[in-house]
């Protein structure tokens, strides 16, 4: 049985407050991104520098 057409997947709720991204989804990805660029960038610099 389908959901009927109005059906909102996500409650209005339940949405996270971040300006362009509309997901938590996409929120727990760019977190991860941002994470995984910290960690590329301290080895860079710590080979760099060391």
């Amino acid at each position: 049985m389908k959901p009927p057409a109005d059906h909102d997947p996500v409650p209005a709720d339940e949405t996270p407050d971040v300006p362009g991204l509309r997901t938590w989804v996409g929120v727990y990805g760019f977190a991860f991104a941002v994470f995984v660029a910290v960690v590329a960038a301290l080895t860079v610099f710590t080979r760099y520098y060391a």
